[in-house]
């Protein structure tokens, strides 16, 4: 009894695979990002990623200069080891990391629009296309998880600017995005006393590259101002932008990097263009808003032409990229050694202060797309594969951690290549539980999915789950006891699961294959949560001896009511159930509490008025849908995050409806730019979060 007093507060989750839960083919516009593959991957494995603007693109030089200078300045990224990711805005959708072919349609589009903070809400609402400037590629960055942006010059404070108020949206960018933005400077155009002093004012941490402190100004290495330090090279400047990260201050980094000496000399000409014709603007008495384009006029004729300036913009934009693709790498370094040296420390140690407890398998995925809606058995249909890792436990087990969750992680994998390959790649988790057997196999899934994003077959070689046995978990039996949170992959053995439910006392979420495990014994009355879909639904009842329908439901309206029917029996015991409806969305059962379900444990048993809620899912187009092995396991762990954070009901379901939408468009089973920002859903602009429908249940 004693035992049981500790338990009160602990939750039991049984987890399961729920293929294509949050699948829809209606296509949505407010779906605003689409990270390329290669750049996913690449920012899952903490490989370096550069960040490129695309206003270059569109209003920097005529086609097809503007096209082949965005080739170049990506291969100099590559040079570098780094993978280029140009951001642009294609029909409306935010792409991170345009294919060959996009990069080519935005260099020949007729219509671009220069598109800032300020322009992303018009341009997605129109299904527009455009460039981004600095402060919306920083914004994309930083959603996808890319910390190093690297572009030409950023935009300043306009001369006149203390009367005009022209100042460029990229200088409050810098103060509420967490980006390094690696630039020539500022051109001298612009007031630069002035934009450095609003940088100060932004809290941004302004450095320059090099051996000195002189604040560039594009043309020239020395604007006659200075950054507040200076940063002597790559590793240096690695280790400022990762102090920044680590503070978390929200704010940028902006390192300088002065005009390369082979280019001195163009520059210095420019520069006095620019000199005369500020002087001239003083004669004149300019004012206001006419300041900048004046200067700029006279800056060409005085060069005669705009040949001279443009050469050597794009000598500065490939010095930039270099400097940026070497501290890219270099940070890449740092985070992998931190991330080495935390994971070496857990090995044998289990986080005492580890609130969360995860119990589940690992597998190996192999997920196959074909590229036709109809697959052809007995015959190779054309599509693409990709390997991603995967297993109920450890999706929910790598969402949580995601999302400012550690949990210590309960699994067995074999003493294989596999294995080797799940702990390099899960580096980012507590796995001090993880056991590694020897003549043992990692186990390993395999999904077949069509065009359209649904699954065709599912093929798994599970056997070493069985390992994971009363004994074994028994061992960390004081880490379950004073948890949190206790999760329960519906996938691991029955005596295991009974085990846990006999020692915690209750557990929520029932969302496994296997969802008549629990229901086999008295085991189940110690649940506090379910989450089945409608056929496990159907499993739970009839295991218990309840009249369950013969046919499934098809209509919205009947799946409701069904489901409200089927899950009244067993809230006289479960706190809570959440029935996952595919594309139809969720449906929460429980406990009545000014107007919606009270998802918070309660403290005591007892009758209590019951009602349910339906939530519509997020719709995620075919073409953007490229793995559903991990959507009702994102689902899950954004729902369990925002429970342990004590949000409200509607907070939770749309965090976990976020959550699985991220993770039908990323080729990973839990999206590696999962943040607990970017399942905010009052951080998600353009959203539109219709009522829940409320039913009240007799």
């Amino acid at each position: 009894m004693c035992r049981m007093r500790i338990l009160k507060k602990v939750f039991q989750l049984i987890l399961k695979r729920e293929a294509g839960t949050y699948q829809n083919s209606v296509a949505t516009k407010d779906f605003l990002f689409k990270v390329h593959p290669t750049v996913s991957h690449a920012v899952e494995q903490n490989c370096p990623v550069v960040a490129l603007e695309s206003t270059i693109i569109t209003h920097g030089m005529p086609f097809p200069h503007n096209l082949s200078t965005a080739k170049e300045v990506e291969e100099i990224v590559r040079a570098e080891g780094a993978i280029p990711a140009t951001i642009g805005i294609i029909d409306g959708k935010i792409r991170v990391g345009l294919s060959s072919e996009e990069l080519d349609y935005l260099a020949q589009y007729k219509t671009p629009l220069k598109v800032s903070r300020r322009d992303l809400p018009y341009v997605i609402s129109k299904g527009l296309s455009g460039g981004t400037t600095v402060s919306a590629t920083m914004i994309a960055a930083h959603r996808a998880g890319i910390p190093v942006f690297v572009t030409g010059g950023i935009g300043g404070v306009h001369r006149d600017g203390q009367n005009s108020l022209d100042i460029s949206a990229d200088l409050t960018e810098l103060g509420r995005t967490p980006i390094a933005v690696i630039s020539a400077g500022v051109k001298s155009v612009l007031d630069i006393a002035r934009t450095l002093e609003f940088l100060e004012t932004q809290g941004v941490c302004v450095s320059t590259f090099g051996a000195s402190k002189n604040f560039p100004a594009f043309f020239t290495p020395n604007s006659g101002f200075t950054s507040a330090c200076n940063v002597h090279n790559p590793d240096e400047a690695a280790d400022l932008i990762a102090s920044a990260l680590s503070l978390g201050l929200q704010s940028g980094v902006l390192i300088a990097v002065p005009i390369p000496e082979e280019h001195a000399a163009v520059g210095h000409q420019i520069q006095e263009a620019i000199e005369t014709a500020l002087t001239v603007v003083s004669v004149q008495g300019i004012r206001g808003r006419d300041v900048t384009p004046f200067i700029l006029q006279k800056v060409n004729e005085l060069t005669q032409g705009k040949s001279l300036q443009a050469s050597l913009d794009i000598a500065l934009i490939h010095n930039n990229a270099k400097v940026g693709s070497q501290i890219a790498c270099a940070l890449s370094k740092q985070m992998s050694k931190k991330r080495t040296k935390n994971t070496s420390q857990d090995v044998g140690k289990p986080q005492k202060d580890s609130d969360v407890v995860i119990i589940g398998g690992i597998n190996v995925d192999f997920i196959a797309k074909g590229k036709t809606e109809t697959l052809h058995f007995g015959q190779t249909n054309p599509g693409s594969v990709c390997q991603s890792f995967g297993g109920v436990g450890r999706n929910i087990a790598d969402s949580l951690s995601r999302l400012d969750k550690r949990p210590l992680f309960i699994s067995v994998t074999g003493a294989d290549a596999n294995g080797d390959a799940v702990f390099n790649y899960c580096k980012h988790m507590n796995t001090s539980g993880v056991a590694r057997l020897e003549k043992q196999n990692t186990a390993t899934y395999c999904a077949v999915i069509n065009q359209n994003g649904e699954l065709t077959l599912g093929l798994g070689d599970m056997d070493i789950h069985k390992q994971i046995t009363e004994q074994y978990v028994s061992q960390f039996e004081k880490q379950i006891s004073s948890a949190t949170l206790v999760c329960l992959d519906g996938n691991i053995p029955a005596p295991t699961i009974n085990y846990v439910c006999n020692l915690a006392g209750k557990y929520n979420f029932n969302n496994t294959e296997k969802a008549c495990k629990p229901f086999l014994s008295d085991a189940w009355k110690c649940l506090s949560y379910s989450s089945p879909n409608m056929a496990e639904l159907c499993m739970m009842n009839k295991t218990l001896g309840h009249t369950v329908p013969e046919v499934l439901p098809s209509t919205l309206d009947e799946i409701v009511r069904v489901a409200v029917a089927l899950s009244r029996p067993l809230l006289e015991n479960l706190h809570c159930l959440v029935v996952t409806l595919g594309p139809d969305g969720v449906l929460l059962c429980g406990e009545h509490n000014a107007g919606s379900v009270d998802l918070q444990p309660r403290k005591q048993k007892g009758k209590r008025q019951l009602c349910a809620l339906h939530y519509p899912a997020l719709a995620v187009s075919p073409e953007e849908t490229m793995n559903v092995s991990g959507a009702g396991d994102s689902f899950a762990g954004a729902l369990m995050a925002g429970i342990l954070q004590g949000k409200d009901t509607d907070s939770c379901v749309r965090m976990g409806l976020l959550a699985a939408r991220m993770s039908l468009t990323s080729p990973h089973p839990i999206a590696p730019v999962l943040t607990l920002d970017s399942i905010d859903p009052n951080k998600i602009q353009g959203q539109n979060w219709p009522t829940p429908r409320f039913v009240r249940v007799e």
